[in-house]
């Protein structure tokens, strides 16, 4: 007779780096390589997961380092030979990402629609979820906030009309492979193209996860080259795929390398680590970190379960660091479109000292429109958080113009006009006040 709970299962217990000795080298990237990146089959058919609740409301008393309640349950279930340390190990985790049709469906009951899109995302935005990040959808349903940001809709090969795979233009501002000039004094960089974990609204799915953007030395050396030789670049944004992906060593290079070049005051590095792998976020990590302020970084959080006690912990490391962290959340239709869910992660963000600094209109890509809100929708989530919170919560809800245009802040019409010479306020309560202008 067989048993309906789930076999133990072999998992590799030391993943190694691929980083070479020589930072510099012509090599290829720097995360484990597809075939050392797929995890191990499980050994029973797919059945009924275990509950695994996320939590909400956290209050973060002490960051124990021990993996917590929620994740061990999930761990002694689907991964009952791992330990904790090599739970909490980054590089198993992204060794052992789910990346298949097959795989995910260990886990999850995959509805029609899901398995049908799993089944034809060749030469489209892969698949791969970290198993830390998959633990915080088990138990929940196909309409769970979490599972459509990660788990693939056949809706992503609907492509409608205004969308289009590099809606930003990105490709039309770039100088020279792997960086976007867009404005006057900062760049975008872009390091890789490999996420641990793909979001299925990514603005860059047509560059990442397909291999093509590697940390290859020619490549950053041309980049770094067009930085010197521009001097008005005073901040450069890291990004990709995501640039803490890398080991320590490597990103260390290029902090190093480009803290060379006098011009360059600030560097910022956009992030969802903390959010999909905050297992990353190790003490070896801040501390070489430090080392090059000032830097900054731009983190991703989508919904307030994603604020686990394990994210609060990598924040608490960054922000201890002296790293200003900021949040740029993208407003998603029936997943964070809401004043309740979007006040709920915004006080997160807060306890965690991450501010919340943009909420960014859904980008136009091909097959987004499932994702897509009315603009309404997000004045009227900023006017729901405006006096109705902390001003530190409220973040600055933005449009990234089609085309190349650069970010445009939309706001509520708090300003109704004049009356004489006073200029008509209206406050979060809607009530009309009048202040005297000049003209």
């Amino acid at each position: 007779m067989h048993s309906n709970r789930c076999r133990p299962i072999q998992l590799k217990t030391e993943v190694k780096s691929s980083c070479p000795t020589e930072i510099g080298a012509e090599v290829e990237e720097e995360p484990p390589s597809p075939q050392a990146c797929s995890p191990v089959a499980l050994q029973t058919p797919a059945e009924t997961p275990i509950k695994v609740k996320s939590p909400r409301k956290l209050i973060i008393q002490s960051l124990p380092l021990e993996t917590p309640t929620p994740r061990r349950r999930f761990k002694q279930f689907y991964y009952p030979e791992i330990t904790d340390r090599q739970w909490n190990d980054w590089r198993w985790q992204i060794a052992n990402r789910v990346r298949s049709l097959e795989q995910l469906e260990r886990f999850i009951h995959l509805t029609p629609q899901e398995r049908m899109a799993a089944e034809c995302l060749q030469g489209k935005l892969p698949l791969a979820i970290t198993p830390y990040y998959l633990s915080l959808l088990v138990g929940h349903g196909a309409d769970y906030a979490l599972r459509r940001t990660v788990v693939p809709l056949i809706d992503e090969f609907m492509k409608m009309p205004g969308e289009a795979d590099d809606p930003l233009g990105e490709e039309d501002q770039s100088p020279v492979p792997g960086l976007v000039h867009r404005y006057p004094d900062r760049v975008l960089f872009l390091t890789l193209d490999f996420c641990s974990t793909y979001c299925r609204y990514c603005t860059r799915s047509r560059v990442v996860g397909h291999g093509r953007l590697f940390f290859n030395r020619r490549r950053l050396e041309n980049a770094l080259e067009y930085i010197r030789r521009t001097p008005t670049i005073r901040d450069v944004l890291l990004s990709g795929g995501d640039p803490l992906t890398l080991g320590d060593a490597r990103l260390d290079w290029l902090l190093t390398r480009l803290r060379q070049i006098k011009h360059v005051e600030i560097v910022r590095i956009g992030t969802k680590i903390p959010a999909v792998l905050p297992q990353r976020i190790t003490p070896q990590l801040v501390r070489m970190l430090r080392r090059h302020h000032p830097l900054w970084m731009s983190l991703h959080f989508t919904h307030p379960d994603e604020c686990t006690p394990e994210a609060y912990r990598a924040c608490q490391r960054l922000a201890d660091a002296g790293i200003p962290l900021g949040s740029q959340t993208v407003l998603l239709k029936s997943i964070n479109d809401s004043v309740p869910v979007m006040k709920d992660l915004v006080h997160h963000l807060l306890q965690m000292r991450v501010r919340p600094y943009y909420l960014y209109q859904c980008d136009p890509i091909s097959g987004s429109a499932h994702f897509r809100t009315s603009v309404e929708k997000g004045l009227e989530i900023i006017r729901g958080l405006r006096g109705h919170t902390t001003g530190y919560a409220v973040p600055t809800y933005v449009i990234d113009a089609p085309g190349g245009g650069g970010k445009i802040p939309l706001m509520p019409d708090y300003c109704q006009g004049h009356c004489g010479e006073n200029l008509v306020l209206k406050n979060y309560e809607d009530k009309l006040y009048q202040y005297p202008d000049i003209m």
